[in-house]
């Protein structure tokens, strides 16, 4: 989208213009969107989060400053909107019986072994308190004292979340590679049975 269209849409947004709303809501979807599946659970959670952060975006576009970029705005406002949403939904005193995981952890940085959606599949897999914790700490750049301000914890509470959260990645990424490693054996073994041969 080019700055031109975009300042014309903010300005239609701060008037209220419905048709303005939508046309910004349809070009900034996915990029807001991949925001909030970072911190939700499911798509369907994600797309509530997405709706609330882009009812506070155009209820509150007149406090935006044309000096930043909009969508570092937009985007301030979807981690926002999710930190709330990950706020009124977590039961407190489940984040405190998270079970630990004993397994150990190698040290090589989990991010940089998949793709985005790979990434994202798996860390909507982790536990509420550990998943805000990483997204925050690996992804957004926040720091341990920072994150515990955002979301009512302590930054010792934090580095322990990020580091179950790390084990609990690295045991979901062994186990999936256990699978892929045993489904190809399997189709070795059933493709031998079935008389083929390999070239």
């Amino acid at each position: 989208m080019e700055e031109n269209e975009l300042q014309q849409l903010i300005e239609g947004c701060k008037k209220q213009d419905r048709q303005s709303q939508e046309i910004l809501y349809k070009r900034l979807y996915g990029y807001a969107m991949r925001i909030c599946l970072r911190y939700a659970n499911s798509q369907s959670e994600a797309s509530e989060v997405l709706n609330e952060g882009f009812f506070k975006a155009f209820t509150n576009i007149e406090k935006y400053d044309p000096k930043w970029p909009f969508k570092a705005w937009l985007g301030k406002i979807m981690y926002h909107a999710s930190i709330d949403y990950y706020r009124s939904n977590l039961k407190w005193s489940y984040m405190e019986k998270l079970e630990t995981s004993h397994n150990a952890i190698h040290e090589a940085s989990i991010e940089n072994q998949l793709g985005y959606d790979e990434l994202l599949a798996v860390i909507q897999r982790l536990p509420p308190a550990y998943r805000i914790v990483f997204n925050l700490y690996a992804i957004d750049g926040y720091s341990h004292e920072e994150i515990g301000e955002m979301i009512g914890i302590t930054a010792s509470t934090s580095r322990s979340n990020l580091h179950k959260a790390r084990q609990k990645l690295q045991q979901m990424l062994t186990v999936a590679h256990s699978i892929v490693v045993l489904l190809i054996l399997k189709g070795k073994t059933w493709f031998e049975k079935a008389g083929g041969h390999r070239l």
